[in-house]
C-alpha cells in the first residue's frame, strides 16, 4: 500500500473515531437528562396510616382503611404510595421504633391485609414505596434484648455499647432524648448504649457485617412480596467514627456535617446495591443527602450504583415560614440543587411530611380569605420543578396546622421529652407550646378529613389524634363537588405534568433571581418552553420574565377565568404556567 493511501486511510480512522467519540459523548450527556425512569415520572403520594382511615373504629387507621379509599387515592392521578412504618412496634416513635421487621403491626391489621393492600394497589397501578428504619430499631427487638443480657452474647455487637469502666462516653447529642444525651445507661451489664433518637431507639452498629446482611435479608422479605421500593429513615447517621472523637465547639450548629455521612456510609450503600436493589426494578431514596448539593450527589450517582433519588433537608429546614427565611435565599436553594444534578442523579421535591408541619401552613397563608389560593400555588410548585414530587396526604384539600394548646394534646416523642427538658431546667413552658404551634410535627399528623360527620369520617371511635375543628368545611367530601377547590386543582397539576415530559425533564431556568415576592422559572425540552410564575405573597407583585409573554398561552392558573396576563403583575398568591409561542 503506497504510503499517501495509508495516510489517508490512518486520517480517516482518527476522524471517524473522533466523531464517534463525540457522538457517544453526545449521548452519554443526553442519556443522563432524560433516561426515562418510572420513578422519575412517578406522583408520589405518602400515606400516614395511623391517620389515613379507621376501619374497626379503635380510634387508629389502618391497612383495610387504606384498602377501602384506594380508589381515592386513584383518583388523585398519583403514581406511587410511599407508606409510614406499618411494622410491628410499641410505638414510642409512632412506628419509627421497630421490634419486628417482618410482622404487622396490629393497630394497623395482619399480613394477609397489608398482602391485599399490596394486590388492591398493583390492581389500580399504583406502585408501593415502604419505609425502611435499619439506623435503629426498638430496645424491644429480640436483637437488643440479647444485646442487652451479656456482655458476651452473640448480639452484643449488632449496637453500640460502651462499658462504664472506660468512664463516661464522649459526649453525643440525641434528637429526642430528655436531656439530649445520646448515651444510655444500662445497669444489667454496666455498659452504656447509643441512641440517636430516643432511648427506646438504639442504633444499630452498621459497622457489623452481620447487621447488614440481616439488613438485606429484611428488604429482600418485602422486595419478594412485591413492593416497588424503599425510602429509608435515618439512613445518613447509619455509618459511624466508633473511635467516638470529640466534637468540636459549636458542632451543634451543623448537626448533619458532624453527624451524617459516616466514613463507611457509601460502601455500605454500593454493598447494599450490589446484594438487593441491582437484582430489582425498584425506587430507593434514603431521608437525608448530606448538607450540600455534592453530598446528595455521591449517592445518585449512576456511576457510584448506591440509590437513585436524592431527598435533602435544606428546602424545609428553613424555620418557621419561608417568608421569614426569605423567598431569594428560597429560590437558590432549589436552583444551586438543580444545577448540580442538571446533567445526572435525580431529585426529589417536597414542601411537607410526616415530621414538618401542613404545607399551607409553613410555605403559605392558611388564614380562610387566602388558605385555598396558596395551596394551589405551592401544589403548582411542587408539580412544575425538575424531580419527583412527593406529596404529602391531606396537602391535596389544603389541611392546616392544629395548632394544641395543650401539651396534654400531643402524643409525639419529640414535643412531649422537650417540653419535659424544658420543664426540667425552669425554661418558659408557653412560648415553647406557642412555638410548637406552628412548628410541632403532629400538625401535619392529625386524622384525614373525609367529610362534615363526627371526627371528619375518619373514625366512628375516638381518634388517636384530635381532627382539626375546621373539617366542617374543610373535607374531601366537599372539594370533591367544588370544581374550583384545592383537590380538584390537584388533579388537574398531576395530569398536566403526566401530559407534559417537559415538566418532568426538561431543562429549569431561573428568571427573576433577586424578585422578593414572585418565583418564575421555565422548563425547556424538546423545542417547548414553559413559563412557571408563583407569587409567594398576600399582595399583588410584579415580575420581570426577560422576554415577551403576552402573546403565549395560558395552560393553567389558580385563579378562575383567568383569559391573560395583565401588566406583568400577579395577584396574592397567584400560580400561572405558561406555553412561551
Amino acid at each position: 500500500m503506497k504510503p499517501i493511501i495509508k495516510s489517508y486511510l490512518f486520517s480517516a480512522l482518527m476522524l471517524f473515531a473522533a466523531e464517534s467519540t463525540i457522538a457517544q459523548n453526545m449521548s452519554v450527556k443526553t442519556t443522563q437528562k432524560n433516561d426515562p425512569k418510572w420513578w422519575k415520572e412517578a406522583v408520589v403520594y405518602q400515606i400516614y396510616p395511623r391517620s389515613f382511615k379507621d376501619s374497626n373504629g379503635d380510634g387508629v387507621g389502618d391497612l383495610k382503611g387504606i384498602i377501602s379509599k384506594l380508589d381515592y387515592v386513584k383518583s388523585l392521578g398519583i403514581d406511587a404510595v410511599w407508606l409510614n412504618p406499618i411494622y410491628t412496634s410499641p410505638n414510642d416513635d409512632n412506628g419509627y421504633d421497630i421490634s419486628n421487621y417482618r410482622e404487622i403491626m396490629k393497630d394497623f391489621g395482619t399480613m394477609e391485609d397489608f398482602d391485599l393492600l399490596l394486590k388492591e394497589m398493583h390492581k389500580r397501578g399504583i406502585k408501593l414505596v415502604m419505609d425502611l428504619v435499619v439506623n435503629h430499631s426498638s430496645d424491644e427487638h429480640e436483637w437488643f434484648k440479647q444485646s442487652r443480657s451479656s456482655r458476651d452474647n452473640k448480639y452484643r455487637d449488632y449496637y453500640h455499647w460502651w462499658p462504664a469502666e472506660k468512664g463516661k462516653p464522649p459526649y453525643r447529642w440525641s434528637f429526642f432524648d430528655v436531656n439530649s444525651d445520646a448515651w444510655k445507661y444500662d445497669a444489667q451489664t454496666d455498659s452504656y448504649y447509643l441512641h440517636y433518637f430516643s432511648q427506646k431507639q438504639p442504633d444499630l452498629n452498621w459497622e457489623n457485617p452481620k447487621v447488614r446482611y440481616e439488613v438485606y435479608d429484611i428488604m429482600k422479605f418485602w422486595l419478594d412480596k412485591g413492593i416497588d421500593g424503599f425510602r429509608m429513615d435515618a439512613f445518613q447517621f447509619a455509618s459511624k467514627d466508633t473511635t467516638w472523637p470529640e466534637l468540636p465547639k459549636g458542632y451543634e450548629k451543623n448537626i448533619i456535617k458532624y453527624y451524617g455521612v459516616g466514613p463507611h456510609l457509601h460502601e455500605y450503600l454500593q454493598e447494599m446495591n450490589k446484594e438487593v436493589f441491582s437484582k430489582y426494578d425498584i425506587m430507593t431514596v434514603a431521608e437525608g443527602a448530606g448538607s450540600s448539593p455534592e453530598d446528595a450527589m455521591q449517592f445518585v450517582d449512576p456511576d457510584r450504583k448506591e440509590l437513585n433519588m436524592a431527598y435533602h433537608f435544606e428546602s424545609v429546614d428553613i424555620g418557621k415560614h419561608v417568608k421569614d427565611f426569605g423567598l431569594v435565599k428560597y429560590k437558590e436553594i432549589f436552583s444551586r440543587y438543580d444545577e448540580a444534578f442538571k446533567d445526572k442523579g435525580w431529585l426529589s421535591i417536597f414542601l411537607a411530611n410526616h415530621d414538618q408541619p401542613r404545607m399551607v401552613s409553613k410555605f403559605g397563608n392558611d388564614n380562610p380569605e387566602f388558605r385555598e389560593i396558596s395551596s394551589k400555588m405551592l401544589s403548582t410548585f411542587v408539580m412544575t420543578m425538575r424531580g419527583t414530587p412527593y406529596y404529602y396526604y391531606g396537602d391535596e384539600l389544603g389541611m392546616v396546622n392544629i395548632r394544641f394548646n395543650s401539651i396534654d394534646d400531643y402524643h409525639d416523642v419529640d414535643t412531649r421529652n422537650k417540653y419535659i427538658g424544658l420543664k426540667n431546667k425552669g425554661g418558659d413552658l408557653n412560648a415553647f407550646l406557642e412555638g410548637q404551634k406552628q412548628t410541632s410535627r403532629e400538625n401535619g399528623r392529625t386524622p384525614f378529613q373525609w367529610d362534615d360527620t363526627q371526627n371528619a369520617g375518619f373514625t366512628s371511635g375516638t381518634p388517636w389524634l384530635k381532627v382539626n375543628p375546621n373539617y366542617k368545611t374543610i373535607n374531601a367530601e366537599a372539594e370533591e363537588k367544588d370544581p374550583n377547590s384545592v383537590l380538584n386543582y390537584f388533579r388537574k397539576l398531576v395530569q398536566l405534568r403526566k401530559k407534559e415530559p417537559t415538566l418532568v425533564y426538561g431543562k429549569y431556568t431561573l428568571l427573576d433571581k433577586e424578585n422578593p415576592n414572585v418565583y418564575a422559572y421555565t422548563r425547556e425540552l424538546d423545542g417547548k418552553k414553559l413559563l412557571v410564575l408563583l407569587n409567594f405573597t398576600d399582595k399583588n407583585s410584579t415580575y420581570k420574565t426577560g422576554f415577551p409573554v403576552t402573546k403565549s398561552k395560558i395552560i393553567l392558573d389558580n385563579y378562575v377565568g383567568t383569559k391573560k396576563l395583565k401588566n406583568n403583575i400577579l395577584r396574592p398568591y397567584e400560580a400561572i404556567v405558561i406555553e412561551i409561542k
